[in-house]
Protein backbone atom coordinates (compact mmCIF):
# COMPACT_ATOMS: atom_id res chain seq x y z
CA UNK A 1 0.00 0.00 0.00
CA UNK A 2 1.56 3.58 -0.93
CA UNK A 3 1.58 6.39 1.38
CA UNK A 4 -0.18 8.17 -1.04
CA UNK A 5 -3.56 6.21 -0.60
CA UNK A 6 -3.34 6.60 3.48
CA UNK A 7 -3.09 10.46 3.22
CA UNK A 8 -5.91 10.21 0.88
CA UNK A 9 -7.31 8.53 3.72
CA UNK A 10 -6.40 10.64 6.31
CA UNK A 11 -7.81 13.93 4.56
CA UNK A 12 -11.27 12.59 3.90
CA UNK A 13 -11.50 11.23 7.77
CA UNK A 14 -10.47 14.70 9.19
CA UNK A 15 -13.10 16.38 6.98
CA UNK A 16 -15.76 13.93 7.92
CA UNK A 17 -14.71 14.50 12.00
CA UNK A 18 -15.37 17.85 11.86
CA UNK A 19 -18.61 17.37 9.53
CA UNK A 20 -20.02 15.05 12.15
CA UNK A 21 -19.31 16.61 15.39
CA UNK A 22 -21.21 19.63 14.32
CA UNK A 23 -24.28 16.93 13.25
CA UNK A 24 -24.21 15.35 16.33
CA UNK A 25 -24.41 19.21 17.83
CA UNK A 26 -27.36 19.84 15.83
CA UNK A 27 -29.30 16.75 16.43
CA UNK A 28 -28.78 17.16 20.19
CA UNK A 29 -30.22 20.51 19.64
CA UNK A 30 -32.96 19.36 18.03
CA UNK A 31 -33.21 16.31 20.82
CA UNK A 32 -34.23 19.50 23.03
CA UNK A 33 -37.24 19.99 21.27
CA UNK A 34 -39.09 16.64 20.68
CA UNK A 35 -38.12 12.92 21.46
CA UNK A 36 -34.36 11.45 20.51
CA UNK A 37 -35.91 8.28 18.16
CA UNK A 38 -38.39 11.39 16.25
CA UNK A 39 -35.29 13.31 15.61
CA UNK A 40 -33.38 10.52 14.76
CA UNK A 41 -36.10 9.59 11.78
CA UNK A 42 -36.89 12.88 10.44
CA UNK A 43 -32.83 13.52 9.95
CA UNK A 44 -32.51 10.27 8.04
CA UNK A 45 -35.57 11.38 5.74
CA UNK A 46 -34.35 14.44 4.98
CA UNK A 47 -30.84 12.54 4.34
CA UNK A 48 -32.21 10.07 2.41
CA UNK A 49 -33.84 13.22 0.09
CA UNK A 50 -30.51 14.97 -0.10
CA UNK A 51 -29.04 11.32 -0.95
CA UNK A 52 -31.17 10.57 -3.86
CA UNK A 53 -30.99 14.23 -5.18
CA UNK A 54 -27.20 13.93 -5.68
CA UNK A 55 -28.33 10.60 -7.51
CA UNK A 56 -30.60 11.99 -9.43
CA UNK A 57 -27.94 15.15 -10.80
CA UNK A 58 -24.87 12.40 -10.80
CA UNK A 59 -26.91 10.34 -13.20
CA UNK A 60 -26.51 7.25 -11.04
CA UNK A 61 -30.30 6.54 -10.07
CA UNK A 62 -29.65 3.35 -11.98
CA UNK A 63 -27.90 1.72 -8.99
CA UNK A 64 -30.09 2.52 -6.89
CA UNK A 65 -31.15 -1.36 -7.32
CA UNK A 66 -27.71 -2.32 -5.29
CA UNK A 67 -28.82 -1.46 -2.12
CA UNK A 68 -30.19 -4.92 -1.93
CA UNK A 69 -26.64 -6.26 -2.05
CA UNK A 70 -26.11 -8.36 1.01
CA UNK A 71 -22.80 -6.03 2.35
CA UNK A 72 -24.75 -2.93 1.28
CA UNK A 73 -27.72 -3.81 3.38
CA UNK A 74 -26.03 -4.85 6.17
CA UNK A 75 -23.65 -1.84 6.55
CA UNK A 76 -27.12 0.16 7.07
CA UNK A 77 -28.37 -1.97 9.71
CA UNK A 78 -25.01 -1.21 11.54
CA UNK A 79 -25.35 2.12 10.68
CA UNK A 80 -28.71 2.43 12.45
CA UNK A 81 -27.77 0.70 15.28
CA UNK A 82 -24.82 2.37 15.93
CA UNK A 83 -26.81 5.74 15.73
CA UNK A 84 -29.81 5.31 17.63
CA UNK A 85 -27.64 3.54 20.40
CA UNK A 86 -25.58 7.19 20.13
CA UNK A 87 -28.00 9.73 19.39
CA UNK A 88 -30.07 8.30 22.01
CA UNK A 89 -27.41 8.51 24.84
CA UNK A 90 -26.16 11.87 23.36
CA UNK A 91 -29.77 13.27 24.88
CA UNK A 92 -28.89 12.44 28.22
CA UNK A 93 -25.39 13.12 28.93
CA UNK A 94 -22.67 15.86 28.49
CA UNK A 95 -21.68 16.16 24.57
CA UNK A 96 -18.12 16.34 25.01
CA UNK A 97 -18.56 13.06 27.11
CA UNK A 98 -20.62 11.14 24.85
CA UNK A 99 -18.12 12.57 21.73
CA UNK A 100 -14.78 11.47 24.36
CA UNK A 101 -16.53 8.08 25.09
CA UNK A 102 -17.09 7.51 21.24
CA UNK A 103 -13.32 8.15 20.45
CA UNK A 104 -12.90 4.64 21.31
CA UNK A 105 -14.65 3.71 17.75
CA UNK A 106 -11.19 3.57 16.42
CA UNK A 107 -9.76 1.19 19.32
CA UNK A 108 -12.42 -1.32 18.28
CA UNK A 109 -11.23 -0.45 14.97
CA UNK A 110 -7.67 -1.24 14.97
CA UNK A 111 -8.91 -4.90 17.28
CA UNK A 112 -10.81 -5.55 14.12
CA UNK A 113 -8.73 -4.73 11.57
CA UNK A 114 -6.63 -7.49 12.90
CA UNK A 115 -9.27 -10.15 13.66
CA UNK A 116 -11.09 -9.44 10.09
CA UNK A 117 -8.63 -8.00 7.89
CA UNK A 118 -5.48 -9.65 8.85
CA UNK A 119 -3.67 -6.15 9.44
CA UNK A 120 -0.62 -6.15 11.45
CA UNK A 121 -0.66 -4.36 14.56
CA UNK A 122 3.15 -4.68 16.79
CA UNK A 123 3.00 -4.95 20.65
CA UNK A 124 3.56 -1.33 20.74
CA UNK A 125 0.29 -0.49 19.33
CA UNK A 126 -1.45 -3.28 21.41
CA UNK A 127 -0.41 -1.33 24.36
CA UNK A 128 -1.60 1.87 23.14
CA UNK A 129 -5.18 0.12 22.45
CA UNK A 130 -5.54 -0.64 26.46
CA UNK A 131 -4.04 2.41 27.35
CA UNK A 132 -7.14 4.21 25.38
CA UNK A 133 -9.68 1.96 26.85
CA UNK A 134 -8.51 2.63 30.44
CA UNK A 135 -9.08 6.66 29.00
CA UNK A 136 -12.25 5.65 28.41
CA UNK A 137 -12.79 3.97 31.42
CA UNK A 138 -11.34 7.26 33.57
CA UNK A 139 -13.91 9.46 30.90
CA UNK A 140 -17.06 6.87 32.09
CA UNK A 141 -15.98 6.88 36.02
CA UNK A 142 -18.18 3.66 36.48
CA UNK A 143 -18.97 3.41 40.42
CA UNK A 144 -20.33 -0.01 41.93
CA UNK A 145 -24.21 0.19 42.35
CA UNK A 146 -23.75 3.68 39.78
CA UNK A 147 -23.48 2.51 36.41
CA UNK A 148 -24.24 4.84 33.80
CA UNK A 149 -26.51 3.22 31.31
CA UNK A 150 -26.32 6.17 28.74
CA UNK A 151 -21.84 6.14 28.58
CA UNK A 152 -21.94 2.59 28.15
CA UNK A 153 -24.97 2.30 25.20
CA UNK A 154 -22.00 4.96 23.49
CA UNK A 155 -19.48 2.25 24.05
CA UNK A 156 -21.52 -0.56 22.44
CA UNK A 157 -22.70 2.15 19.26
CA UNK A 158 -18.98 2.49 18.78
CA UNK A 159 -18.76 -1.39 18.94
CA UNK A 160 -20.99 -1.54 15.83
CA UNK A 161 -19.86 1.65 14.26
CA UNK A 162 -16.33 -0.02 13.98
CA UNK A 163 -17.75 -2.97 12.90
CA UNK A 164 -19.68 -0.85 10.20
CA UNK A 165 -16.17 0.41 9.09
CA UNK A 166 -14.99 -3.24 8.52
CA UNK A 167 -17.80 -3.85 6.84
CA UNK A 168 -17.46 -1.02 4.26
CA UNK A 169 -14.02 -2.55 2.98
CA UNK A 170 -16.04 -5.47 1.83
CA UNK A 171 -18.58 -3.29 -0.22
CA UNK A 172 -18.13 -4.25 -4.10
CA UNK A 173 -16.30 -1.18 -5.79
CA UNK A 174 -18.72 -0.90 -8.14
CA UNK A 175 -21.23 -0.02 -5.83
CA UNK A 176 -21.26 3.84 -5.94
CA UNK A 177 -20.16 5.58 -2.59
CA UNK A 178 -23.74 7.52 -2.96
CA UNK A 179 -25.44 4.51 -2.68
CA UNK A 180 -23.72 3.60 0.20
CA UNK A 181 -24.78 6.38 1.99
CA UNK A 182 -28.44 6.18 0.79
CA UNK A 183 -28.27 2.90 2.54
CA UNK A 184 -27.36 4.49 5.78
CA UNK A 185 -30.04 7.36 5.76
CA UNK A 186 -32.78 4.95 4.49
CA UNK A 187 -31.99 2.67 6.96
CA UNK A 188 -32.03 5.19 10.00
CA UNK A 189 -35.56 6.87 8.36
CA UNK A 190 -37.27 3.41 8.45
CA UNK A 191 -36.19 2.03 11.77
CA UNK A 192 -36.18 5.91 13.80
CA UNK A 193 -39.63 6.74 11.92
CA UNK A 194 -41.14 3.40 12.79
CA UNK A 195 -40.15 3.64 16.70
CA UNK A 196 -40.99 6.97 16.86
CA UNK A 197 -44.73 6.13 15.74
CA UNK A 198 -44.80 3.21 18.31
CA UNK A 199 -44.33 5.39 20.98
CA UNK A 200 -46.26 8.52 19.35
CA UNK A 201 -45.23 10.79 17.31
CA UNK A 202 -45.08 14.45 18.85
CA UNK A 203 -45.99 17.35 17.43
CA UNK A 204 -42.39 19.63 16.25
CA UNK A 205 -41.55 22.99 16.36
CA UNK A 206 -40.30 25.29 12.78
CA UNK A 207 -36.62 25.73 14.77
CA UNK A 208 -36.51 21.91 15.88
CA UNK A 209 -37.50 20.75 12.33
CA UNK A 210 -34.71 23.60 10.79
CA UNK A 211 -31.90 21.93 13.36
CA UNK A 212 -32.82 18.37 12.13
CA UNK A 213 -32.52 19.48 8.18
CA UNK A 214 -29.50 21.11 9.05
CA UNK A 215 -27.95 18.19 10.80
CA UNK A 216 -29.05 15.93 7.87
CA UNK A 217 -27.00 17.90 5.06
CA UNK A 218 -24.13 17.55 7.45
CA UNK A 219 -25.17 13.79 7.97
CA UNK A 220 -24.94 13.32 4.24
CA UNK A 221 -22.14 15.16 3.70
CA UNK A 222 -20.31 13.39 6.82
CA UNK A 223 -21.62 9.53 4.92
CA UNK A 224 -19.90 10.79 1.65
CA UNK A 225 -16.37 11.62 3.30
CA UNK A 226 -16.27 8.50 5.55
CA UNK A 227 -16.74 6.06 3.16
CA UNK A 228 -14.15 7.86 0.69
CA UNK A 229 -12.25 7.44 3.30
CA UNK A 230 -13.09 4.08 4.01
CA UNK A 231 -12.40 3.33 0.13
CA UNK A 232 -9.21 4.74 -0.51
CA UNK A 233 -7.30 1.48 0.71
CA UNK A 234 -5.66 3.37 3.70
CA UNK A 235 -5.10 1.68 6.94
CA UNK A 236 -7.43 1.52 9.25
CA UNK A 237 -5.11 2.12 12.22
CA UNK A 238 -3.99 5.18 11.06
CA UNK A 239 -7.15 6.47 9.32
CA UNK A 240 -9.07 6.18 12.73
CA UNK A 241 -6.66 7.73 14.99
CA UNK A 242 -7.64 11.04 12.98
CA UNK A 243 -10.92 10.63 14.42
CA UNK A 244 -9.86 11.77 17.99
CA UNK A 245 -9.86 15.45 16.55
CA UNK A 246 -13.36 15.16 17.42
CA UNK A 247 -12.80 15.53 21.08
CA UNK A 248 -11.26 19.57 21.15
CA UNK A 249 -14.37 20.46 18.77
CA UNK A 250 -16.94 18.56 21.40
CA UNK A 251 -15.32 20.41 24.30
CA UNK A 252 -15.43 23.89 22.59
CA UNK A 253 -19.00 23.05 21.26
CA UNK A 254 -19.83 21.81 24.74
CA UNK A 255 -19.24 24.27 26.77
CA UNK A 256 -20.74 27.33 24.75
CA UNK A 257 -24.05 25.77 24.25
CA UNK A 258 -24.58 23.97 27.15
CA UNK A 259 -21.93 25.20 29.62
CA UNK A 260 -20.29 21.41 29.80
CA UNK A 261 -17.25 21.61 31.95
CA UNK A 262 -15.69 18.20 32.24
CA UNK A 263 -14.36 17.46 35.76
CA UNK A 264 -10.54 16.59 36.22
CA UNK A 265 -10.28 12.70 35.65
CA UNK A 266 -12.80 12.90 32.63
CA UNK A 267 -10.30 15.34 30.82
CA UNK A 268 -7.37 13.25 32.22
CA UNK A 269 -9.34 10.19 30.43
CA UNK A 270 -10.03 12.46 27.20
CA UNK A 271 -5.95 13.00 26.94
CA UNK A 272 -5.07 9.88 28.02
CA UNK A 273 -7.41 8.50 25.00
CA UNK A 274 -6.10 11.36 22.16
CA UNK A 275 -2.62 10.35 23.34
CA UNK A 276 -3.22 6.87 22.31
CA UNK A 277 -4.21 7.60 19.16
CA UNK A 278 -1.73 9.98 18.25
CA UNK A 279 0.96 7.40 19.72
CA UNK A 280 -0.95 4.91 17.35
CA UNK A 281 0.05 7.02 14.16
CA UNK A 282 3.53 7.59 15.28
CA UNK A 283 3.96 4.29 15.34
CA UNK A 284 2.60 3.82 11.83
CA UNK A 285 4.82 6.17 10.72
CA UNK A 286 8.28 4.39 12.59
CA UNK A 287 7.08 1.21 10.98
CA UNK A 288 6.35 2.41 7.31
CA UNK A 289 9.86 4.58 7.71
CA UNK A 290 11.41 1.29 8.33
CA UNK A 291 9.75 -0.42 5.18
CA UNK A 292 11.54 2.30 3.00
CA UNK A 293 14.53 2.10 4.28
CA UNK A 294 14.17 -1.60 3.99
CA UNK A 295 13.28 -1.29 0.28
CA UNK A 296 16.12 1.81 -0.41
CA UNK A 297 18.91 -1.00 0.89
Amino acid sequence: MSPVDNRRGILAMSASVVVFIFNDALIKLAAETMPPLQAIGLRGCFATLWCGLALLIRGELRHVPRLAHPWVALRGLLEAGAAVSYLIALAFIPFAIATAVNLSTPLFLAILAVLLLGETVGWRRWTAIAVGFVGVLMVIQPRPGDVNLWTWLVVLASFVGATRDVIARWVPAQVPTLVVSLSSAVTLAVVGCVWATLNGWQPMSLRGVLLVMGSSLLLAAGYQLLMISLRTGAEFSVIGSFRYASVLWALGIGYVLWGDVPNLLAISGIAVVVGAGLYILHRERVRRAGQRATQAS
